[in-house]
């Protein structure tokens, strides 16, 4: 299936397709209120699932990461507007390079109009791939925004820099306990990397005393096998659980986290609804919502809904849904639940959905 780098350039805004990234961004990014009647819950009707391409209402949320942008050929993170920013700027945005002679984050300043203006460079000390890598989520913030974790999958490196006022600095690069590492996730002080060449995960701890990560013993767990091609590893909202997307095997992996930050010994294991997992994002009361890419083929993606119960299960609410369009890759759920994006890396579109109460 396509690389999901550099493909995605479409999505809603007022009422239609726009090409325009600067008008993507800012729909994506900006905080303009809904008309009242945008604002009501939709209404459930369970016979019409088709993917509304054209034509959405406008939803105000930010992205927290979407790795694969224009921007940058492994990943984007948005940080918010926080004490870190002057009044007259809306945030940031952070771009990885990916590039196979150094690694880098590009920062773009976010006015409160939603334009971006390019800012700085920072190396992030590891080296890109200088290909798409296949995930979701290669960079992503601390949940108070203050540092930002970036994988390195060319040198096999995680890169810890802190967000401040001036811009990035650059504290530490070490070793993802693993090869190739895609994805990253963070709760807490606990920060967790999913090595898609060793089909494993790796966990650290963040040191805020010292200001750096550091491993934690015998956190290196398996996936279901080898060759898997993960794209994703996430933890639940709650942090007691790590989910991870295989696109090669079609199946899910939960882990439940212990108190000490350890995944368990074994964890559960589904098959996907649909085929290639690939991205997903959690919405409402433990609900995971994941894209299935179809190994690419035409018109063929997908969508479908789980809850993840207390006990670390996955059930399955719906799928799989048909987007319509081709390669799904990445998914968003804005923050008050109600609506879901996915974009179509072969199509070049945004789909998107209503969710109702149930999932």
């Amino acid at each position: 299936y396509p690389s999901c780098a550099a493909r995605t350039r479409h999505t809603h805004h007022a009422g239609c397709i726009q090409p325009e990234l600067t008008k993507v961004l800012y729909n994506i990014f900006g905080r303009t209120r809904q008309p009242a009647e945008r604002r009501r819950r939709a209404k459930y009707r369970p016979k019409e699932h088709d993917a509304q391409v054209v034509g959405l209402p406008p939803t105000p949320f930010f992205i927290p990461w979407i790795n694969g942008s224009h921007l940058g050929a492994a990943g984007i993170a948005h940080a918010s507007y926080h004490s870190f920013y002057p009044a007259d700027i809306g945030g940031a945005v952070y771009t990885m390079t990916n590039a196979v002679d150094g690694n880098a984050i590009k920062v773009y300043r976010r006015a409160s109009d939603g334009t971006l203006t390019s800012s700085t460079t920072y190396p992030t000390g590891g080296l890109g791939l200088g290909v798409g890598l296949g995930n979701q989520g290669g960079l992503v913030l601390s949940d108070n925004e203050r540092w930002l974790f970036v994988v390195n999958a060319g040198s096999d490196e995680l890169t810890l820099f802190q967000v401040g006022q001036r811009g990035l600095k650059n504290i530490q690069t070490l070793y993802s306990e693993g090869d190739r590492p895609v994805s990253v996730t963070s709760k807490d002080d606990l920060v967790y990397v999913l090595n898609a060449g060793s089909d494993s995960i790796a966990g650290f701890r963040m040191n805020h005393r010292e200001g750096k990560l550091e491993p934690i013993p015998f956190s290196i767990r398996p996936l279901s096998g080898s060759g898997t091609a993960p794209a994703q590893i996430q933890f639940s909202p709650d942090g007691r659980d790590l989910v991870i997307t295989e696109k090669a095997t079609n199946r899910l992996v939960v882990y439940e986290v212990d108190r000490d930050g350890v995944p368990e010994e074994t964890p559960e294991i589904v098959d996907s609804v649909g085929e290639t997992p690939f991205g997903f994002s959690f919405g409402k009361h433990r609900n995971l919502f994941v894209s299935e890419a179809a190994a690419g083929m035409p018109n063929a993606s997908s969508l479908s809904s789980y809850h993840l119960t207390r006990n670390g299960e996955l059930e399955l609410i719906e799928g799989a849904v048909p987007t319509g369009l081709t390669a799904a890759c990445w998914i968003l759920i804005t923050p008050d639940g109600r609506y879901l994006y996915a974009t179509n890396a072969g199509s070049s579109a945004i789909s998107g959905y209503r969710i109702d109460r149930h999932g």
